[in-house]
């Protein structure tokens, strides 16, 4: 990425040049001064108060990196990624590098308070890649054009496909970060993955990515850390207690206040609590956009703090339980609940709470989670061999569990107040 700059603009991008100490890769720097200026951006500061992890630390104190931390990691991969490609002999323009370089640091620019935990319930059907597009394009009109090829390659639309799969696919630059940063920070040894050699590794074969043969195991590992990671980490079952719980407050506050029930809240939050927003409206209602942008988990755990005073008994007491870490008892199985059991919960806990029957809703409940390491009907992983032959990662694997981990797991759970068992 190499550019012909005048002396004034040499020194404006020496004065932009940081280097950022990170706890995963050690010393990273900003490879661009459009890097640079997204990077000083609000609307990508503000990923320095979303969590990666949500309410994983209840379970893992380590774990409080952000979203901020995890973008300028993928990008600092993404970097290493262009490199090798190219000394592959792979052409990846000055423009597409740039461009391929924002996709990754913006990636997750759309995902609202506490990441993926509240991404269903506090905005309703309007997914956070949908609004990291929307974020983006309003950079772009921002930044004069100059994120054109990032949105193409973003939405997968650019012609070289293999730089969208880069940033989305079952290996990306995206998770490969993701899974040794939450790692790192979890205390997780299982979720340790190569990516130095699995980056090293990296080709191109008829516009799909590709790893060479010899990378074979350090996949295989990749795959398997996946798996373990979903559960040990991901949806480890106190994680989902506590995560269901945080979701349980924010439909209550929901439901009171659309009901006309008094929520002391910033009026960002009132927006979401008393409205569903549409794809539609977030793109072309300024108000709702910047009051989105607006809101992290410091917004979030404010309100929780004051929520736990709320005459509301169900909204007070569920606020109490997750500022303290009273945390619902959870119970996962391969089988589905037992409906007898879980009426018998919801029962008792009317009874025991004087509660009606959707109040005790929000304090029993039953569901199901599912997870697969490798979806083969997505995206393949390829492996490229000596002779010219690309095969899917399924097929060439030595292990036979590769195989196993595409098949999706469902497990079902029943989360109630521990009390109720006594």
């Amino acid at each position: 990425m190499k550019l012909k700059k005048t002396k004034v603009e040499q020194n404006t991008f020496s004065s932009k040049r940081k280097i950022f100490n990170d706890p995963v890769y050690g010393f990273i720097t900003i490879p661009h001064e459009l890097i640079f200026d997204i990077v000083q951006h609000p609307y990508f500061q503000r990923l320095r108060r979303i969590t990666q992890l949500g309410l994983t630390n209840l379970v893992y104190p380590g774990a409080n990196h952000t979203r901020f931390q995890h973008a300028l990691g993928a990008t600092h991969l993404m970097g290493s990624a262009i490199e090798v490609l190219r000394n592959k002999g792979k052409e990846i323009t000055h423009d597409e590098a740039l461009g391929v370089l924002s996709a990754i640091l913006l990636h997750d620019v759309g995902h609202g308070p506490y990441s993926h935990t509240l991404e269903s319930t506090l905005v309703e059907g309007v997914h956070h890649e949908t609004i990291s597009k929307l974020i983006i394009e309003k950079l772009n009109r921002q930044f004069e054009g100059k994120l054109d090829t990032a949105i193409s390659i973003f939405k997968g639309e650019y012609h070289k496909n293999f730089l969208h799969q880069l940033v989305s696919s079952q290996l990306d630059i995206d998770r490969l970060d993701y899974l040794k940063r939450d790692s790192f920070f979890t205390g997780v040894s299982e979720g340790v993955i190569g990516s130095d050699r699995i980056i090293k590794m990296l080709d191109v074969v008829n516009d799909e990515l590709a790893i060479e043969a010899k990378g074979i195991y350090s996949i295989e590992k990749f795959i398997v850390a996946r798996r373990l990671m979903y559960w040990q980490v991901y949806l480890h079952k106190t994680v989902l207690a506590a995560e269901f719980l945080l979701t349980k407050i924010l439909q209550r506050a929901k439901q009171l206040a659309r009901e006309g029930s008094k929520i002391p809240a910033p009026e960002t939050l009132k927006l979401f609590l008393k409205n569903t927003y549409t794809e539609s409206q977030f793109a072309n209602n300024q108000e709702v956009f910047s009051a989105f942008l607006n809101l992290d988990d410091y917004d979030i755990l404010s309100c929780i703090k004051n929520w736990c005073n709320h005459p509301d008994k169900v909204l007070s007491t569920l606020s109490n339980n997750l500022i303290n870490r009273k945390l619902n008892k959870i119970i996962l199985q391969n089988e589905p609940i037992d409906q007898n059991k879980l009426d018998e919960l919801i029962q008792k806990a009317k009874t025991q709470y004087r509660i009606s029957d959707i109040e005790a809703s929000y304090l029993v409940y039953a569901g199901d989670i599912s997870n697969n390491a490798y979806n083969i009907e997505e995206d393949r992983i390829n492996i490229l061999f000596k002779n010219g032959k690309v095969a899917d990662i399924a097929e060439a694997a030595d292990l036979l569990n590769i195989s196993v981990l595409s098949k999706q797991v469902t497990k079902h759970f029943l989360c109630f107040p521990k009390e109720l068992l006594q």
